[in-house]
């Protein structure tokens, strides 16, 4: 076993069998959404991965593990980490469509164009995949709500509604009573808390918008 592999004569048949253990703990810890667990049993496996490629044949499910990874480091918003791990891997992983799924939805993540990312649901290249792109839903729905409170002093419900991505207002209503609590809904509109909180400083954002097309235009001149 890991770190000492000695060479006996099971060797290679009690190496397969615990990489296989571990990756049944790690799609486990999916069923039972437990993401603590899936850290601590995905480390264990990565070992087999990374140290016994002389010794064992490549796994059939690794690809879709480390995708899988890949997909909690997003969710977490660990964007660092995410790369730090790609760079593990072997160049012909990135045309697995596994990787390859996480690689875009992580592209499109830092862009900002989050409806690629809520549409990608429909298209997760395994069922497993589908815990780890809910929670992103959540960390994409925290983001937008982030700026949200940021940009705006209020926004009608419908429109709040649509902007945080739910399928109606009652999910709305029950967003900002459990998460939000510094939200408050008054007269069909949301009240954001950084409009109460802190009085509003600086040009209105109409106003910025224009004076950044004009220096926009301005630059176009001078190119």
């Amino acid at each position: 076993m890991p770190p000492s592999f000695e060479r006996t004569p099971n060797a290679v048949a009690e190496l397969r069998l615990a990489r296989a253990i571990y990756e049944f703990a790690v799609i486990f810890s999916i069923r039972v959404k437990d993401q603590d667990a899936f850290e601590r049993n995905f480390f264990q496996l990565k070992v087999f991965y990374m140290d016994t490629r002389g010794i064992l044949p490549p796994s059939p499910e690794e690809y879709r593990i480390l995708g899988l990874n890949l997909m909690r480091l997003l969710a977490e918003n660990r964007v660092a980490e995410f790369h730090t791990e790609l760079e593990l891997l072997p160049p012909r992983a990135l045309d697995h469509p596994c990787i390859k799924y996480a690689v875009e939805l992580e592209q499109s993540f830092m862009e900002g164009t989050y409806n690629r990312l809520t549409n990608g649901r429909q298209a997760v290249p395994h069922e497993t995949y589908l815990y780890f792109m809910d929670l992103l839903a959540e960390t994409i729905r925290d983001e937008i709500a982030d700026c949200s409170g940021q940009a705006y002093d209020h926004l009608p419900v419908d429109d709040a509604r649509k902007m945080l991505m739910f399928s109606s207002e009652q999910k709305l209503l029950e967003y900002i009573s459990e998460i939000q609590h510094e939200w408050e809904v008054q007269n069909h509109s949301v009240l954001f808390h950084m409009a109460k909180v802190q009085p509003r400083v600086g040009i209105q954002a109409h106003q910025m918008i224009k004076r950044s097309l004009c220096y926009a235009r301005e630059l176009e001149r001078v190119v």
